[in-house]
């Protein structure tokens, strides 16, 4: 290797070097500056108890990690078997215009940003019930706008990655397409599906603005999506540190722990994505 290769190649490692460490100081600052913020409320007060009745000091983020837990498991019940029939359908049957189209409306649907789901999720619900309305399952289908295009996207890049051999061996023993799809296709892709669906999950689970919008926010408990108001831990977040009380530190350090809470949730599903994805994925070599 001639010395000009050489610098160029030493070159070229410094700066990606460089530019990774310089990529990770704000994660990094993030994280310390979260962890030293939140550790004074992570405690058991904080998961155990709601914000009702509470004005100052004490209270918790029970209603609010319930809430979160409703929300994004309702959104996950519609949005993935929408998602996945979708995927299948471009994968396996899409041909011409349709598949165009709906590949086309699922980039569109990529790209919109999260307040126009949440707009969305409040407008549909209002011409229903009526003007002020704010529910969780509005909340859960504003997640559900914004799953949809990741499910669709991932699920469609395992189900093309499944050799097109087991797709013809399963039609050269005379199955029908949907046995070949359901016996062969869907468990030889499930692996990366389900790492799509986590990823998912992380990447809405900590939306404000449509949640704000469509579901507002409570001091109270509800366990039922479909009355009244329901909180969720990024609302819960934004309204302790905007609506700051006296003592004022008491609302920061519940803000700052259930930030904590929110990062850890979303570092805990990317972290079972990546090790499913690793360790039951599809193989594209031979």
């Amino acid at each position: 290797m001639s010395f000009r290769r050489k610098f160029s190649n030493s070159l070229a490692t410094v700066l990606v070097s460089f530019a990774f460490l310089l990529a990770l100081v704000p994660l990094i600052s993030v994280m310390i500056t979260t962890i030293s913020g939140g550790a004074a409320r992570f405690d058991l007060e904080f998961f155990t108890q709601s914000m009702r009745g509470v004005i100052g000091e004490g209270g918790g983020a029970l209603h609010a990690l319930v809430g979160t837990l409703l929300i994004t498991l309702t959104a996950t019940v519609i949005s993935v078997p929408l998602g996945l029939f979708t995927s299948i359908y471009l994968v396996e049957y899409g041909r011409g215009r349709a598949a165009k189209v709906i590949t086309f409306l699922v980039d569109v649907m990529t790209g919109i940003p999260s307040i126009v789901a949440g707009l969305f999720a409040y407008a549909l619900f209002a011409l229903i019930l009526g003007p002020g309305t704010k529910l969780g399952i509005a909340g859960a289908i504003a997640l559900t706008v914004l799953m949809i295009p990741v499910v669709v996207r991932s699920s469609e890049e395992m189900l093309r990655l499944v050799s097109q051999d087991l797709r013809e061996a399963g039609s050269a023993l005379g199955a029908p397409q949907w046995v070949v799809i359901t016996k062969i296709v869907l468990p030889t892709a499930l692996p990366g599906i389900v790492t799509g669906v986590l990823l998912s999950i992380a990447r809405v689970i900590g939306e404000t603005a449509p949640l704000l919008v469509a579901a507002g926010y409570t001091a109270n408990m509800n366990y039922n999506i479909f009355s009244e108001r329901m909180q969720s831990l990024p609302v819960y977040v934004y309204s302790q540190y905007t609506n700051q009380g006296n003592p004022a530190h008491a609302f920061l350090d519940r803000a700052w722990a259930a930030a904590l809470v929110l990062i850890l949730i979303v570092l805990l599903l990317n972290i079972v994505g990546r090790v499913i994805a690793k360790k039951f994925g599809v193989k594209t070599g031979r």
